[in-house]
């Protein structure tokens, strides 16, 4: 058993992260990252990062990916590949493959963090006790939106697998339905993933820019933050506490709709990026601005998980399941 390669990947809109699983427990090794336009498909890249460790082939693959699997297939939002299970279990000559969603794979990784691979953002300053029966949600903004649920009854650990990056967006003040009302011109249903992610952030800086009358160029997400802060651009500054509120906002949603009492889990790219800006933002106010319910959502803690490579950690688990079945 010992002896067996298990390829794990974790594909996303922009990347895809690649590495072998530890056979005997939940962990990896060999990590690498691969740009999914250099390749014409997953399998191409597969075959690149086994040639680049001189690996044979393996005997297991487990592929995070972000988007639905309906029927072992996935056909991405923001990527243009196409993945069918049976098709690379035949490319690859295996019978142990298993697709899941980014964020279910992310989802299994959290009973497996240590406390060095999160911090608390905002009160209650406390973390989720994982050892007993728990609800938890997870989000993450990075190319797309990513959502999921994670939820254990005795021994047994349940993911819940959702695409809350497309629910519609929902403004809570006069300058959010501004901007709701500037991103109807561009788009003919505004998600939340519309502003919670790479492209959201710029939407957001273009409607502001607007909605102030001011005709500017248009930024990149990265010229957005890196020219926000104390003594950087207002408007940049503006947007990036704009994008951060609304993920409060998106978060606590999450939390209710799922009933995640037990905590929230921020995954993905940007946030990691930046965590000074998310704690200094009015994200954890926004999470709690719920009406009625803001004494039972003070109770939930907030997390920013700070581990380099959850999906890949989530989908080592998943992997080893698979070969020890």
């Amino acid at each position: 058993m010992t002896d067996r390669t298990l390829l794990i990947g974790d594909i996303g809109g922009t990347n895809a992260r690649f590495a072998i699983a530890d056979p005997e427990r939940p962990g990896f090794s060999n990590a690498m990252t691969l740009q999914c336009a250099d390749y014409a498909s997953a399998d191409d890249a597969i075959r690149h990062f086994l040639s680049e460790l001189s690996v044979s082939a393996p005997d297991v693959i487990c592929l995070a990916v972000a988007g639905p699997v309906v029927g072992n297939t996935v056909q991405f939002t923001n990527n243009h590949w196409t993945l069918n299970a049976e098709e690379i279990a035949s490319d690859f000559s295996i019978d142990d493959i298993r697709l899941l969603n980014d964020f279910e794979a992310v989802a299994y990784s959290i009973p497996r963090l240590s406390a060095e691979d999160s911090v608390v953002v905002g009160l209650p300053d406390r973390r989720p006790a994982l050892d007993d029966d728990f609800n938890i949600a997870i989000l993450g903004p990075g190319t797309g939106l990513g959502t999921a649920g994670l939820i254990r009854r005795g021994p047994a650990v349940m993911p819940i697998v959702a695409e809350g990056g497309h629910v519609g967006f929902a403004p809570k003040s006069q300058v959010q339905v501004d901007i709701l009302n500037a991103l109807r011109g561009k788009f003919d249903r505004v998600s939340v993933e519309r502003l919670l992610s790479g492209s959201g952030i710029e939407n957001i800086h273009w409607a502001l820019t607007r909605i102030h009358g001011e005709q500017r160029t248009q930024l990149s997400a990265e010229e957005i933050f890196a020219q926000s802060g104390a003594n950087g651009d207002a408007r940049a500054t503006e947007t990036t506490q704009m994008f951060f509120e609304i993920l409060g906002q998106v978060a606590g949603d999450l939390a209710l709709i799922l009933g995640a009492v037990d905590g929230v889990y921020i995954a993905g790219g940007i946030a990691k990026r930046y965590p000074a800006l998310l704690q200094k933002s009015g994200f954890r106010n926004a999470f709690d601005n719920k009406g009625r319910y803001r004494t039972y959502m003070e109770r939930i803690p907030t997390l920013l998980i700070t581990h380099d490579e959850p999906g890949l950690l989530g989908a080592a688990y998943c992997a080893l399941e698979l070969s020890s079945s």
